[in-house]
């Protein structure tokens, strides 16, 4: 793991798999790190370069004082994508990662070629503003421990719930900053792309766990975005590529 100054903050990322392979960019869910991507980097690094990288407010990266906004998260990929004279990239993001995407599609035309949406919205109506507020004043109050077993209860079918892959996103949750999970949660909570979702021209692949609470977003990017190709994946909740990382790999695999 290296650390790069970019756009004001510390960046905490890992460059891996094939030196002068296409380029993939991975940006994780809130209140994870790069871990969260290991079933992808495994699958993948044999045949591409990857840039995996810690979210501003989460793992090592720095954790400034909110508010965060999608723009700034977006402009801290840019900047740290400039660092590394990357050019051009094959973006991949879930949950506030997809949103991320989309605002990077909207402001950084020429940095990708192809971007996956996976798990994410574009809109938060009234009643995802007041549990985003909620989850924030718990985070504040009782610290992120408190809001393990709700996030788990929406991130996983029963099923997976209390295996060795989802009990190490629990304790990811657990660990993340309070500012960062504060910080980018104001940010997911002024989430709003559902009119410019037209002005994406870039190939998109949206997919996501059916049994994701997040999956109508995703459903609704994939048949309202043109050209966009959907796929969901049975048997998975809002963390799609940890509970199904094969199923989810084959879907990146044909888009890719």
């Amino acid at each position: 793991m290296k650390t790069a100054k970019v756009n004001g903050t510390e960046i905490n990322y890992e460059v891996s798999g094939k030196e002068g392979a296409p380029w993939l960019v991975l940006s994780h869910s809130l209140a994870c790190t790069t871990r969260m991507w290991d079933p992808q980097i495994a699958a993948f690094k044999d045949r591409y370069r990857i840039l995996n990288y810690d979210m501003r407010g989460h793992g090592a990266s720095a954790a400034p004082a909110g508010p965060y906004s999608l723009e700034m998260l977006a402009d801290d990929v840019a900047a740290l994508m400039k660092q590394l004279n990357i050019q051009r990239a094959t973006f991949i993001g879930l949950s506030i990662g997809g949103m991320i995407g989309q605002t990077l599609a909207l402001r950084q035309t020429k940095l990708f070629d192809k971007m996956v949406l996976a798990d994410t919205g574009h809109s938060q109506p009234p009643e995802a503003i007041k549990q985003w507020e909620e989850r924030i004043r718990i985070a504040q109050t009782q610290g992120m421990k408190a809001l393990v077993p709700s996030t788990m209860e929406r991130w996983f079918t029963p099923a997976f719930r209390e295996s060795p892959p989802a009990k190490a996103i629990a304790k990811l949750i657990e660990n993340t900053p309070v500012a960062g999970y504060v910080g980018c949660g104001q940010a997911i909570m002024k989430l709003n792309t559902t009119a410019r979702l037209k002005e994406i021209k870039l190939p998109v692949l949206a997919i996501a766990g059916e049994a994701d609470p997040a999956a109508p977003g995703t459903k609704y990017i994939g048949e309202n975005l043109p050209g966009a190709k959907l796929v969901m994946l049975k048997q998975a909740g809002h963390i799609a590529n940890v509970e199904q990382p094969e199923k989810f790999n084959q879907a990146l695999r044909d888009f890719l």
